[in-house]
Order: C-alpha cells, then sequence, then structure tokens
C-alpha cells in the first residue's frame, strides 16, 4: 500500500539536476511543450487523481492553449514516476494549463476542477490511493488564490448537504513544476481507451454566482 503520509525532508529521494527528456511537441495541439506562454496569456495547476484523465478533462475546453502533466508540490528535483509511486518524493501528479483568459476564465477552470474529482478523499482519489493523488490547486498570483478560496468555501456547503465530509484540498502558491515521462504526456489521446480513474461528486459547484 503506498503511504498516505507526506515524507520528511530526511526521507525524501535525493533525485536529480537534469529535467526529465521530453517530446518536442503536443501531441494535439503541436506547439512546444516547453513553449512560453504567450502574452496575455495565463497559467493555472491542479492535482486531482490520475493526470491521465485529468489532462483530458481540460486539454477540450476552448480557450485552453496547452496542456502538460507533471509532478509538483514534493521534495524530490526532478523525480521519476517510480519515484513519485513510492510516496518518497512528495509530489503530486498534476496538471498545468495554459490559457486564454478572453476565451475562458479562471473561475470556469475552477468549476471544472471542482466537479470532475471527489475533493474530500485526502490522500486518494477513488481507488488511487497515495500521497501523489491528493486534490490540490496551486496559483500563479493572489487573484488565483483569492478565487480559489472562495470557490472552496462556496463548494464545501454543497459538499455538506449531500452527504460528503470536509474538503481536503490543498491550495498553495505554485510549486515547481517537473514535466512527467513523454510517455505520460496526452496519455488519453495516445491510448484512448486507456485508464481514467478520475469522477466527480455530482455535485454541481456555485462559484459562477458565488464569486
Amino acid at each position: 500500500m503506498r503511504p498516505t503520509r507526506l515524507p520528511t525532508a530526511t526521507e525524501a529521494l535525493p533525485g536529480r539536476p537534469e529535467p526529465m527528456p521530453l517530446a518536442e511537441d503536443h501531441f494535439l495541439f503541436h506547439r512546444p511543450l516547453r513553449a512560453p506562454r504567450p502574452e496575455g496569456y495565463a497559467e493555472a495547476m491542479f492535482g486531482m487523481g490520475c493526470f491521465w484523465g485529468v489532462e483530458r478533462k481540460f486539454w477540450g475546453q476552448k480557450g485552453v492553449w496547452l496542456t502538460a502533466v507533471g509532478y509538483a508540490g514534493g521534495l524530490t528535483p526532478n523525480p521519476t514516476y517510480r519515484e513519485v509511486c513510492t510516496g518518497l518524493t512528495g509530489h503530486n501528479e498534476v496538471v498545468r494549463i495554459t490559457f486564454d483568459p478572453a476565451q475562458i476564465s479562471y473561475t470556469d477552470l475552477l468549476r471544472l476542477f471542482w466537479e470532475n474529482h471527489n475533493p474530500t478523499q485526502g490522500m486518494r482519489q477513488g481507488n488511487d490511493q497515495g500521497t501523489q493523488y491528493r486534490s490540490g490547486i496551486y496559483t500563479y498570483d493572489a487573484e488565483q488564490q483569492s478565487a480559489a478560496e472562495a470557490s472552496r468555501a462556496a463548494y464545501a456547503p454543497r459538499l455538506a448537504a449531500a452527504g460528503y465530509g470536509p474538503i481536503t484540498t490543498e491550495i498553495l502558491p505554485a510549486p515547481a513544476f517537473y514535466f512527467a515521462e513523454d510517455y505520460h504526456q496526452q496519455y488519453l489521446a495516445k491510448n484512448p481507451e486507456g485508464y481514467c480513474g478520475i469522477g466527480g461528486t455530482g455535485v454541481s459547484c456555485p462559484i459562477g454566482l458565488a464569486l
């Protein structure tokens, strides 16, 4: 069974200084995965379970310019997937999104986040258990931080009314993002019948009205 406690600095694996080898382009968008963010665009980062299915939730949204899966929120530099799975890096499986705020708002992305996983499960998501499956919002500025916290406050009573426990989502300033291995990038576009372990609670998020 994978650990459900984040490692301490002395427990964490050492990692490596070299970044992960990566394909040049996004499999669907045909843009460089390391492309600089276009002027006027913004970034968002979410953890909500197995990143294969999470990435698919976002790449089809109008206004999303680029997606990438990776590891964030841990202690080990440039971890491998196998290392993350030990629970000894502290990383979460995340999706980083580059988007055009003129076409899709950060509030829209937050609604997708809340409604497409169960944010009350702690260090797991469905049958996937471990620190890498925790719910997380990683913010790039004070405005995103405020919006994320407000959305959590708005959604919590809805979940409670439906019989769910307290929200366990961590909301933190965006940490370092380490690209996952190439085969993880856009995995469900390359393997349409592949595993997708995420699923929502069926409880709608009211943030369009509350924010």
